[in-house]
Order: structure tokens, then C-alpha cells, then sequence
């Protein structure tokens, strides 16, 4: 059993605070820029079409708004719709904290079929490489998220059970390495042995992330506390748990879609 000790505050210089998360969120974009370029310079010709390793320079920028406008968004719409109706303005007040995955999702896939349609490159192949390199950044993000001390596990008496005494005293699930490890790193894997195949074709890993990601989400939720303003639907069923189930829907009529056309 471990006492959860961590500060979230790597450098404290009174007028600037240097934290974990914000630590996160750069070390995501940074890797998965570096290794979407290498991903780019290692593709078949056929596959990329016109695109080239500046192209996805330009992208990053699109990206980072999109997925910040996606996330607060998305968490304001999904998790706390009542609370921010009556206080609009707190919507603008990302800093403290409310983003969700999901609508970071929704505004990055928004954001890369915008950004395709002008450069006229194909959009799938760019969501592929995103759906590469996003592991990468959900990794370092699960850990910030433990490392802070939130969006803790259910209780539980496991040996390897964490105390996160700004919560309470009970031991509970560090669902967060969970989801740091299937999210992250399996993930991860998956997509990287998906996209380095010889028998490669565009559109794969963006569905392969929707199922895995919907897939090993909806595992992880069960070891997770719901959130609290929302609790569960039809007793079982967190936010979470809802939407990462519409995602592997998604995934599945995507892979069907491209099997059509395939064919046609």
C-alpha cells in the first residue's frame, strides 16, 4: 500500500508554478511531434500522397487549439452542463482544470479534416499518424493525473491499492497507472506495429485507436471512481464508460465504410 505524497508543483517560484500536468501536456506534444515526422519519412510513398514532414509542422498548431478548445468544451457539454449554464463565465477559466478526453478527441478530428481540406491531404492518413503519437500524450497525461491526485480509483484492500490522503484515508485502485499502461503504452505498441506493416492501408490505425482506446477505457472505468456530479446511468454506466462505447461504434462504421469502399 502506498501513502500518495506527490506534489503536483514541480518548481515554485512564488510569481510562476511549473506543474506536472502542464510537464505532461509538453512532453506529449513534443514526442508525438518528433515521432509523427519519423512515422511520415518511414511511409510508402503511396500511402502519404502529397504529404511531407513540414505539412505536419503546420498541423501541431492546429492541433494544440483544436484539442484545447475540443477538451474544455467537451468536459463543459459531457460532464458539468448545469454548473457551467449558470456560470458562463467560468467556462474561459481552463486553468482551473476540466478537460475531456473525448472532446479533445471530437476538436482534433474537427481541427485535421479542416486542415486537410485545405492542404488537399488525404484526412485519414493524417488522423493515423494522430492516432500514433496520441498514446504518447495520454501516457504522460495518466501519470500527471496520479501524480495530482485525481480522478481516483474505486476503494479497494489490493497490495498495490494507493492512499490519496486529499481524498480520504481509504486505500483505493491507482487507476490511473491503468490507465497510463493500457492507454499509453499498449496502445501505443498496437499502433506503432499497425502502422510500420508492410500491408498498411490508410485509414487502419484510426479505427484500431477508436476500438483499443473505446476498449481498454471502458476496462479502466470499471476501477474508477465515477465523477462526482454525475455518478452513474442506469446504475452502471459512467460518462466515461457512454462515450468510449460510442467510440468503438464509431470505430466499427469506420472500418466498415473503408472495407466498402475497398471493394467498390
Amino acid at each position: 500500500m502506498f501513502i500518495h505524497n506527490l506534489d503536483p508543483v514541480i518548481f515554485d517560484f512564488g510569481f510562476f508554478a511549473v506543474r506536472w500536468y502542464s510537464l505532461a501536456y509538453i512532453l506529449g506534444i513534443l514526442i508525438g511531434w518528433w515521432y509523427g515526422k519519423k512515422i511520415i519519412s518511414n511511409i510508402p510513398e503511396k500511402s502519404k500522397g502529397s504529404l511531407v514532414a513540414n505539412d505536419f509542422d503546420d498541423l501541431i498548431s492546429y492541433l494544440i487549439i483544436s484539442m484545447i478548445i475540443g477538451g474544455r468544451v467537451g468536459y463543459v457539454i459531457f460532464y458539468n452542463p448545469i454548473y457551467y449554464f449558470n456560470n458562463p463565465s467560468e467556462i474561459l477559466k481552463i486553468w482551473l482544470g476540466g478537460m475531456s478526453f473525448h472532446g479533445a478527441l471530437l476538436g482534433i478530428i474537427l481541427g485535421t479534416y479542416y486542415f486537410a481540406i485545405k492542404k488537399n491531404i488525404k484526412t485519414f492518413f493524417l488522423l493515423d499518424i494522430i492516432a500514433c503519437v496520441s498514446p504518447i500524450g495520454i501516457f504522460f497525461g495518466r501519470i500527471a493525473n496520479f501524480i495530482n491526485g485525481e480522478l481516483v480509483g474505486k476503494v479497494s484492500n489490493i497490495s498495490w491499492s494507493v492512499i490519496f490522503p486529499s481524498i480520504d484515508m481509504m486505500p483505493r485502485h491507482p487507476s490511473q497507472l491503468y490507465e497510463a499502461f493500457f492507454e499509453g503504452m499498449v496502445l501505443f505498441l498496437i499502433m506503432k506495429n499497425t502502422i510500420f506493416k508492410q500491408s498498411y492501408k490508410v485509414g487502419t490505425c484510426s479505427y484500431l485507436f477508436l476500438i483499443y482506446y473505446g476498449i481498454f477505457r471502458v476496462f479502466s472505468e470499471f476501477f474508477r471512481e465515477p465523477d462526482e456530479q454525475l455518478g452513474y446511468f442506469f446504475e452502471y454506466l459512467s460518462m466515461g464508460t457512454i462515450l468510449s462505447i460510442i467510440m468503438i461504434l464509431a470505430g466499427l462504421i469506420i472500418l466498415n465504410f473503408l472495407k466498402k469502399n475497398e471493394k467498390s
